[in-house]
């Protein structure tokens, strides 16, 4: 046995030599009950025991400084390549008892570190605890103030509607007084007008007396002053001597047609003294055409340079002759002769469609609506150039100027009405009482009233001066599409989605007096005629429809491609001009 240990003394640690070093190091109980142990059950105990084993042998023997290079080298290169082998062989090294316990103590340090941490942490955490405490006591009691003062205002609200409650018949007396006060001045004002307009055409008529008197030889009465308008700028008779009107007697048929836009023309306006009619179209643009007049011949001034590509209406008159002695400043135009259903005008500047023109009282102007938001001024003098834009947030659907010519009256999508003075070209007033679009809005003749119909069903009636609602027409079922007055300002038509069209009395607005049904199709447009005794219908079937009011008989005027979009009397009332979706201005007479 010494001769092997001897000869395989320079060798590594082998297998064989492990297991005969364990074999004489264990006790003959241990051996005697396994000769053989396994190398599984040996393999894991063999770095152990034979390091125990020889520092047991060097402390025997007194082998000390032995013992202290054997522990060196066993820890340096010698264990090193002990792991290697057993590495190698698949042998897994345990850890000795000083190892292991090296990092247990590692552990055992960061488990303490941790600790520390933990507590620190766990000591912040008790403080913010007890910070968040107080808050939320401060909260609570704050919250519980409130909830408080939150029950003393429900108190004091519910003790208020008491006492509005107590208050709410004398309001509603109130205001049936005011109601019925306004409905009194109304009246007064219309007499008054009345009264003005009679005591103007008495003058008128005295003053005829007078000078065929005068030529007569006789003596007639002597002048009176003229009265005057209590109304700031509102003359009592803008239109001048009342014409004779023309009854239609016989039916009316198309006279004639002339194509205006290529686009729909949604609104036409009369000259309100020439006979030209303005049309407003979808193409952005106005345009302005001269009508026939009863076997006259018309000419015009055409511009020589076409600097402005204008043309001027000189003058209507039976018998027109060149050469004229023109002033000064119409020396460069040239006289030519101009056809009916001619062109005199045309003006661009809106960026959307036109909804709407209306003429100047003096008939130099022409005001238009659209939808880019705007209402422009165009006058005549300067070639139909643009002299005033008043804008707007919402899309504009008509206008109508007020009879002295200072302010123009506008409507829009937003239900809102706007009256603007033209000499400072700013809103004065701003009407709302409608709850949707506002799609008309004109001005009683010769007064301050104005009056609007909206898509909310109802109609309205304003005083301009004061900017309070007088009066409420409510009896349409559908959206109102336009509305109109007779010249002697007592009636008031209006028409709506559905094609039902209601005549009112402006003394008696809770209930219309008579319903005239020009549907299923909508109607657009109502217009009366100079004696207020006929009503012209434009309507969505492509026909314009003829009703007398007295006996609510109407008759059709079919001619229209399309819907009829505005309709319109000429001066004396013999005439009726439509304009519609196909471009067309029809004439019937």
């Amino acid at each position: 046995m010494s001769v092997r240990r001897t000869e395989r003394a320079p060798e590594v640690f082998s297998e064989e030599a492990f297991e005969e070093m364990l074999m004489e190091a264990a006790p003959p109980t241990a051996v005697s009950r396994n000769l053989r142990p396994s190398k599984q059950q040996i393999v894991p105990k063999i770095p152990e025991a034979v390091d125990d084993f020889l520092r047991n042998v060097l402390q025997r023997v007194g082998l000390g400084r032995t013992m202290i290079s054997f522990q060196e080298e066993w820890y340096g290169s010698a264990q090193k390549l002990m792991t290697q082998t057993l590495w190698r062989a698949g042998v897994l090294l345990v850890p000795d008892a000083l190892t292991h316990r090296q990092l247990i103590q590692a552990q055992l340090d960061t488990v303490h570190r941790d600790t520390d941490l933990l507590r620190q942490e766990v000591l912040h955490a008790g403080e913010r605890l007890l910070r968040t405490q107080r808050e939320r006591d401060f909260y609570r009691l704050q919250y519980q103030r409130v909830a408080e003062h939150k029950s003393r205002l429900m108190e004091d609200v519910h003790q208020l509607k008491k006492h509005l409650q107590s208050y709410r018949p004398a309001l509603r007396g109130l205001e049936d007084t005011i109601q019925e006060a306004l409905r009194k001045k109304i009246l007064l004002s219309l007499k008054k007008d009345r009264v003005q307009n009679s005591k103007a055409l008495n003058q008128q008529d005295s003053q005829i007396k007078k000078e065929r008197s005068i030529k007569s030889g006789g003596t007639g009465p002597q002048d009176t002053e003229a009265p005057h308008s209590e109304d700031t700028g509102v003359p009592t008779c803008s239109r001048g001597p009342e014409t004779e009107h023309e009854t239609m007697e016989t039916p009316l048929s198309l006279s004639y047609s002339i194509r205006a836009h290529k686009l729909p023309i949604s609104c036409i306006h009369l000259h309100p003294r020439k006979l030209i009619v303005a049309s407003a179209s979808d193409d952005c643009s106005w345009r302005l055409w001269l009508l026939q007049a009863h076997g006259e011949k018309i000419r015009s001034l055409n511009c020589k340079w076409r600097a402005k590509n204008c043309k001027l209406c000189l003058k209507l008159t039976k018998d027109l002759k060149p050469p004229l002695k023109l002033p000064q400043q119409f020396r460069n135009f040239v006289f030519v002769p101009t056809h009916v259903g001619q062109m005199v005008l045309t003006g661009e500047g809106h960026s959307d469609w036109l909804s709407g023109c209306s003429f100047h009282p003096d008939g130099g102007k022409l005001a238009t609506t659209s939808g880019d938001s705007t209402v422009r001024l165009w006058d005549f003098s300067c070639g139909g150039s643009c002299v005033l834009t008043l804008s707007h947030s919402r899309p504009t659907w008509g206008c109508c100027f007020h009879s002295c010519g200072h302010f123009l009256a506008s409507c829009y999508a937003d239900g809102t009405a706007r009256l603007w003075d033209l000499s400072s070209q700013r809103c004065t007033l701003t009407l709302r009482r409608h709850t949707a679009s506002v799609n008309s809005v004109c001005f009683l003749p010769f007064s301050d009233l104005l009056l609007t119909c909206s898509a909310d069903k109802t109609l309205a009636l304003w005083d301009a001066r004061l900017g309070v609602c007088t009066a409420i027409f409510q009896g349409h079922q559908h959206p109102c599409n336009h509305s109109t007055c007779s010249m002697a300002g007592h009636t008031v038509a209006s028409c709506d989605s559905y094609g039902i069209i209601n005549l009112w009395d402006i003394r008696k607005p809770a209930v219309s007096m008579a319903t005239v049904d020009a549907g299923p199709r909508a109607a657009n447009q109502v217009a009366f005629s100079p004696s207020g005794r006929t009503l012209a219908v434009a309507c969505s079937d492509g026909l314009v429809r003829v009703v007398e009011v007295d006996s609510l008989v109407s008759s059709s005027l079919p001619g229209h491609r399309d819907s009829v979009q505005s309709v319109a009397f000429d001066h004396r009332g013999g005439a009726v001009l439509s304009a519609g979706s196909d471009g067309l201005i029809n004439v019937w007479a």
